[in-house]
């Protein structure tokens, strides 16, 4: 069995965003090698997600308003987190969103269902972020 491992790195402009990764998973996944197995794709921040779903502008619009219901960004003081920083509100959307995903590789391939894609949810951002791809298999 082989294993491979990458960092996918992103400089996030804005507090929130949306990075379809799908590209960059794809080409990590051809650089491994690796034909049969599985891939984790998981954010290395706490207040970020990786997800799978959708690439449509309506969804993903759809996805921050109905997140910010949840967890409203604003006022910072409803939540007892926000003290020396304001980002309670991410660390609750990531725990909606999720924190990774697993998909199965088969044939060289990320065996995804119709319209599957993975994104990288930013709720904390103005600053450099990473997400690890982790590939075992054969």
């Amino acid at each position: 069995m082989k294993s491979f491992h990458k960092e996918l790195w992103f400089d996030i402009k804005a507090r929130r965003e949306l990075i379809n990764i799908t590209p960059m998973v794809i080409h990590a996944l051809k650089e491994s090698g690796i034909k049969e197995g599985l891939l984790l794709c998981n954010a290395m921040h706490i207040s970020a997600s990786v997800f799978i779903n959708d690439d449509e502008p309506g969804l993903h619009n759809d996805f921050e308003k109905w997140l910010e219901k949840l967890a409203p960004e604003k006022p910072y003081d409803q939540y007892q987190h926000n003290g020396y920083e304001d980002n309670a509100d991410a660390h609750l959307k990531r725990t909606i969103m999720g924190r990774e995903v697993v998909v199965a590789i088969t044939e060289g391939q990320l065996h995804f269902g119709p319209w599957e894609q993975i994104f990288y949810g930013e709720f904390d951002g103005k600053r450099r972020k990473r997400v690890l791809v982790k590939i075992i298999g054969e």
